[in-house]
Order: C-alpha cells, then sequence, then structure tokens
C-alpha cells in the first residue's frame, strides 16, 4: 500500500508540474452595425421588442390563442424536449472529469493437457488436473485533463444545451408571430365578406333597377345580362372568401395544437390596436436579443471548444489505472482477508506518433468549421438586420398607403352614389353604374388588405427586433 501511495503522489506531482496551460483563447467576431437602422430618425436606445407579448398584443382573444400555442404547439414541444434532453447531457458532462470505476466478479476453471508442462506441473505440486481462479475486484481508470481537453468537452456541451434554449425561444418568437398574422388574416377575411356582401346587396338593386328599366323598353336586354355578371361575380368572390375563411381558422387551429374548427372573434379589423409609437432601438442591442443570432454565435462557442479538444488529442496524455479486491485459487478461502487482497497502480504517458495524419486533419478540420461558422455567424447578423430594415420601410410605406387606399374608397362611393343617380335620370348606362360598383368594391377589399399588411409589418418588426419570447 505504501508503494501505491508513492505511486499517486508521483503522479500527482507530475500533474501541477505540466497543468499550466491555458485555455484556448477565443475572440468573439465583432460584425459591421450601422448605428442606426435605416428609415429611423433617430438612434434611440429603447426597442419595442423588450415588451412582452402580452402587453404588445392587447387583444383577448388574441392573447388566448397565443396563450394556447406556447402550450399546446407541437414544434415548440419538439423543441422543448430538445432542451430536456441537452440538459441532462449537460448534467453528464459536469462528471467528465471523475474517474470510470468498475467492480467485476469472475469464476475460471482450467483443465491443461496432461502431456503439458502446466498439466504436469499441476499433477505434482497440487495433485489435481485443473486449477480454479475466484476474482472480486474494482477498476478504476483516470485521464488528467493536462490540456483542457475535458473541460473542452463539457464546453461543448454547455453550448449545445445553450443552442436548444436559444432554438426554443426563436420558435416561439415564429409561432406568436404566426397566430398573430393568421389572426389578423382572419380580420380581413371579415372585412371583406362584409364588403362583398355589402356590394352584393347594390348589385342586386342595380339588377332590379336595370330589368325593370328593361321591360318598359328604357334599355336593352345586355343591360340585363352586365348586371347579372356583376351580381354573379360578387357571389363568387363571396364563395371564395368563405372559403379562404375556413382554410385560415384550420390552419390557426393547428397551429395552437388543436384539431381543425371556427375560431371565435369579436372585433373587427378597425378596432385593432398595436403599438404605433414604433421604436426600433439599437442594432447591437437587437443581436443580442434575437434568438436565432444568438443561436449561431453559441455555434460558433462550440467550434472553438472542438478545437481545443483537437488540439489537446495530439499532446501526450496522462492516465492512470488501479485495480484491486480479493482473489484465490480455492473458493473456500476466497474472501479470506488479508491473504486473499490484491491490488495494483499503473500511470503513464502515452503520445501520438503516428495515425496517418488523423490527428493533424482534425485539427485543421475543426479551424475550417471555426472560420465557417463566423461567417455564418455574420450572415446571421446581417439577415437580422435587413429584415429589420424591410419590417420598418413596409410600416412606413403603408401607413401612405392605407391612407391613399381609404381616399380612394371614399371617392369612389361617392362616385357609385352619382352614377345611380345619372342612371335613373337616364344620364348614364347600366355600364358606368357597374363599372363604378366593381371599382369600389375593388378598392375596398384592398383597403382591408392594405390594413392588414399594415398590421402583418407592426408584427414582421416585432419579431424581427427579438420580440416574442418573453
Amino acid at each position: 500500500m505504501k508503494r501505491i501511495k508513492n505511486i499517486i503522489i508521483t503522479f500527482a506531482v507530475a500533474l501541477g508540474s505540466v497543468s499550466c496551460v491555458s485555455k484556448l483563447a477565443y475572440q468573439e467576431p465583432k460584425p459591421e452595425l450601422p448605428e442606426k437602422f435605416t428609415y429611423t430618425a433617430t438612434a434611440d436606445t429603447a426597442s419595442v421588442a423588450d415588451l412582452e407579448w402580452k402587453q404588445f398584443f392587447s387583444d383577448p382573444i388574441l392573447q388566448g390563442l397565443i396563450e394556447k400555442g406556447i402550450k399546446n404547439n407541437y414544434d415548440l414541444q419538439i423543441a422543448l424536449k430538445q432542451v430536456a434532453a441537452s440538459q441532462e447531457r449537460l448534467k453528464q458532462a459536469k462528471y467528465l472529469q471523475y474517474p470510470d470505476i468498475g467492480f467485476g466478479v469472475s469464476a475460471q476453471i482450467s483443465k491443461p493437457s496432461k502431456n503439458s508442462m502446466n498439466g504436469q506441473s499441476l499433477n505434482l505440486f497440487l495433485g489435481q488436473s485443473h486449477v480454479e481462479d475466484y476474482n472480486a475486484a474494482f477498476n478504476l481508470s483516470w485521464e488528467a485533463d493536462i490540456w483542457g481537453k475535458i473541460k473542452n468537452q463539457q464546453e461543448v456541451s454547455r453550448m449545445q444545451y445553450l443552442q436548444t434554449y436559444e432554438a426554443t425561444k426563436a420558435i416561439q418568437t415564429q409561432v406568436v408571430a404566426a397566430i398573430a398574422q393568421g389572426y389578423y388574416n382572419l380580420l380581413m377575411l371579415d372585412r371583406q365578406l362584409q364588403i362583398a356582401q355589402s356590394n352584393l346587396e347594390l348589385s342586386t338593386n342595380t339588377l332590379s333597377i336595370t330589368e325593370k328599366m328593361w321591360q318598359s323598353g328604357d334599355t336593352t336586354s345586355l343591360g340585363v345580362q352586365q348586371a347579372t355578371a356583376q351580381k354573379q361575380s360578387t357571389e363568387l368572390l363571396i364563395t371564395q372568401l368563405e372559403q379562404n375563411m375556413a382554410i385560415q381558422e384550420n390552419a390557426l387551429s393547428i397551429l395552437v395544437g388543436e384539431n381543425p374548427g371556427k375560431i371565435s372573434r369579436t372585433i373587427e379589423m378597425s378596432e385593432t390596436s398595436l403599438p404605433q409609437d414604433i421604436s426600433a432601438g439599437l442594432p447591437a442591442a437587437m443581436v443580442s436579443r434575437r434568438p436565432d443570432v444568438r443561436q449561431q454565435e453559441l455555434v460558433l462557442l462550440e467550434s472553438n471548444a472542438l478545437v481545443g479538444i483537437a488540439q489537446a488529442n495530439m499532446y501526450p496524455a496522462l492516465r492512470i489505472t488501479a485495480n484491486g479486491g480479493v482473489n484465490s485459487f480455492k473458493i473456500d478461502n476466497w474472501f479470506q482477508i488479508p491473504a486473499s487482497l490484491f491490488g495494483s497502480v499503473l500511470g503513464g504517458l502515452t503520445q501520438p506518433v503516428f495515425q496517418k495524419r488523423q490527428l493533424k486533419t482534425d485539427l485543421n478540420v475543426a479551424k475550417i468549421q471555426r472560420e465557417k461558422n463566423v461567417l455564418a455567424f455574420r450572415q446571421a447578423v446581417l439577415n437580422a438586420v435587413g429584415e429589420v430594415s424591410d419590417a420598418l420601410v413596409s410600416n412606413e410605406s403603408l401607413k401612405v398607403q392605407e391612407q391613399k387606399a381609404s381616399e380612394q374608397v371614399n371617392t369612389l362611393k361617392n362616385g357609385i352614389k352619382s352614377a345611380e343617380m345619372l342612371y335613373k335620370g337616364g344620364m348614364a348606362n347600366y355600364l358606368e353604374v357597374i363599372t363604378a360598383q366593381g371599382n369600389s368594391l375593388q378598392a375596398e377589399l384592398n383597403l382591408a388588405s392594405v390594413k392588414r399588411q399594415r398590421l402583418s409589418s407592426i408584427v414582421d418588426l416585432y419579431r424581427a427586433l427579438g420580440g416574442g419570447w418573453k
């Protein structure tokens, strides 16, 4: 036992003398970021993405749908399972620096040839033709983390866990945005259906007037046909809108983790409210807030740790193995203490010499992969800035489009009234009335679409800035 103690002390001293290798340095890539986003007047530090989604979306119906989505959406549930699995691997990684310990029990009976030296020796010294061996022992194996390989392996597990966590947040932002987009699309379809039904009444009235005028000889059958076609066109549009509405309700139901069905809503598109004074904040803050960008940075940190592992594999490895227990060639005195006790300790440094260039190749590939991940991180940042810029310009442009579309609707509604009055007085033909009604219908449908696009651009900006996971 004293010799074993001396061996352990010797290797402990050796370990202390070589364990001064510093951790592999990591240089954080600094992407080129603008001081402020394009299409913003000032570089405001506040950002609308700092709001929790319950504060950003004030509609109770929409809040309920988002809550269901966060709880029941299958993509999110799968992501959470990945987080749980990665967390288990992270727990296991914390034990990598500890030795492997095993326990084994074995019994062996050997019967050598009688004509062999072993057989004749057994018969001469033991008076038997076979030999028995009974063994019960603990086995220990431990590798000293001289070059930081185990520490880097733990770092890889930690980075992989954090990646799954950020991936879950990224999926939640997408789910929240998708539910909001689907809900606002339903409100648009509701409004377009109301417009179409109102226009159907106008078309019905126009057809009725045209038929009376045809019966009195004031117009031709062509006028009746055109008025009928206008009414049929509106009826077709209503059917299409109802179809699109049912499909959107089904898609939204699936998004919140429920069977396809009706989606209740109690407000109209004109009653929706989202933050209008939108502040984008600073690009640097957006980078640290967006889960997908943060995830890509964690991939880079993981690749840096893998470089450290590949580099450590090229250096000598200090391994200590030991085993001890009880051994006997007779079962009746197998556990006789201390006569049956045995033990051994073995320590050694192993330096790879020639492995067909595999270790150097692994190191070079790991470095190249790290360089690829640096580029991927920069690309993720650039894409994020681009998404914010696109959402900002869309929001500003759609403000103007909504105003112009609203003015056009008012103009064309007045045009319908004028056309009907002139038509009744015989100063306009049926084509002018039908054209006025068709133009007004299209303008109102377009206004509803522009309003929905405006709401969508605000949701897109919220998501692009990193909002939705809080």
